[in-house]
């Protein structure tokens, strides 16, 4: 039966040196969204001191990721212009394994939560860093306070947009009824002589309007821009 009794000791001298971590960074901005929290940098900087010194390495050796992408519209205004612009905002959450290895042989397998969100691809990043940050923190019970961060975004901050779907455009009504001049009888169609009709009235038409309404052939479309006050 193994036993772990070197990197347990190396654990506790660790724990033992690295007693607390100061909250050095002022995250977010105003009075009331803003608050202290410890450095990624200032984490990783204790603890590749007080490892080392104690002959541990921390090496992750299994990465579990999944990333959630949305996408929405926003009106924008520059120079005194309003355009809608696409946004996206990338979720990305990680399950990490580390391997906690001591210089005589012996080790551990350690895991690590993070998350990170951000407009491009750096929500990955974010994530991984969350997870070794919180790992080692966890890890080695070191109080930091209430609240934690790696970056300088408060996370109220961010707006998380609500799913929007495009709406779904109207489905055309297409013409059924064809505006012809004479039907298959010979019979000038009571529809083109009411149109011509209000024509000679004064009324004007376009030839666009009139094909919204009715089927128009190719020859009955000649005669009412060479014969009438069709546009």
């Amino acid at each position: 039966m193994s036993t772990k009794t070197e990197i347990a000791k190396a654990i506790i001298r660790v724990m033992q040196e690295v007693k607390g971590m100061e909250k050095n960074s002022r995250i977010g901005a105003g009075t009331k969204g803003a608050y202290d929290g410890t450095k990624d940098q200032d984490v990783k900087e204790i603890f590749n001191k007080a490892l080392s010194e104690n002959g541990l390495c921390m090496l992750p050796i299994d990465i579990q990721e999944e990333t959630q992408t949305d996408r929405w519209e926003e009106e924008v205004t520059w120079n005194g212009q309003s355009s809608m612009k696409t946004k996206q905002s990338v979720f990305t959450k990680v399950r990490v394994k580390y391997l906690l290895l001591h210089e005589s042989g012996e080790s551990i397998e350690l895991a690590g939560y993070g998350h990170g969100v951000d407009p491009q691809d750096k929500g990955a990043g974010k994530a991984t860093t969350y997870a070794m940050k919180n790992c080692l923190l966890y890890t080695f019970c070191t109080p930091v306070g209430k609240m934690d961060d790696t970056e300088t975004t408060h996370s109220e901050a961010i707006q998380t947009p609500p799913k929007q779907y495009a709406a779904a455009e109207p489905k055309k009504k297409e013409p059924t009824a064809w505006l012809n001049i004479f039907n298959d009888k010979g019979e000038e169609l009571i529809a083109f002589k009411n149109i011509t009709d209000a024509i000679a009235k004064g009324q004007t038409f376009t030839l666009q309007g009139i094909k919204e309404k009715y089927k128009v052939s190719k020859k009955t479309e000649a005669d009412l821009l060479k014969n009438f006050n069709i546009k």
